[in-house]
């Protein structure tokens, strides 16, 4: 039975370690695709076109939304983050998993549009710990900085409307429940609706054949 493809939306306070999670679930299994956003903020040291956004002026996001070209797209600290649509349709086809890694405000607005989408927010152990890894990456001024931890407690107040909440404390634990939430998600009935259709039917033609004889 080929398994469908279940689209997984990741967010989490910045400084969380979403981006960490992904890579090294995308390097230990292959049956994920990570969907590349497009942004109008300005690449970091190492961030490559098409592998970790698609950087956008700001009038070319405005094109891609009045064109309808993203799934979901939101403001955060003063940049646009979007998801191109036809990219996670191509991969769900595809049977793929896809992972999206995108703020609560576009989340929820997917989740609407796909409810059978799953929601994973994902944080570190404490609020310290926050703060402690947004100084550790050294690239964002301390005025950023206090405007991610600000946002960090207004999304706190929407992670009750998520699916699953995971705490990333130890990293390896942290892909391995990832995956297994994705694993549970594929043997739900809900989601094998046409493997079941197809073993009533068999069993159907089955009981009469058996009548038959």
């Amino acid at each position: 039975m080929k398994k469908k493809g279940v689209l997984v939306i990741l967010s989490g306070f910045a400084g969380s370690g979403k981006g960490t999670i992904i890579r090294e679930l995308l390097q230990k299994y292959d049956n994920y695709a990570l969907s590349v956003s497009a942004t109008t903020r300005a690449p970091r040291e190492g961030e490559e076109e098409g592998v970790h956004y698609f950087f956008k002026t700001e009038d070319e996001f405005k094109d891609m939304i009045a064109k309808g070209e993203l799934l979901e797209y939101a403001n955060y600290v003063g940049n646009y983050y979007g998801t191109p649509r036809a990219y996670v349709k191509e991969k769900l086809a595809e049977g793929m998993n896809v992972i999206l890694e995108i703020e609560t405000e576009g989340a929820l607005s997917i989740k609407r549009e796909y409810p059978d989408a799953v929601l994973i927010f994902v944080m570190p152990p404490s609020v310290e710990e926050i703060h402690h890894r947004l100084k550790q990456r050294g690239t964002e001024s301390d005025e950023v900085i206090a405007k991610r931890m600000k946002k960090a407690g207004l999304e706190i107040s929407v992670v009750d409307r998520y699916d699953f909440l995971m705490i990333n404390d130890v990293l390896a634990e942290s892909v391995e429940m990832f995956n297994a939430i994705v694993a549970s998600q594929q043997m739900a009935v809900s989601r094998n609706r046409d493997y079941i259709d197809d073993k009533k039917k068999e069993f159907e033609e089955y009981l009469s054949r058996q009548k038959e004889n």
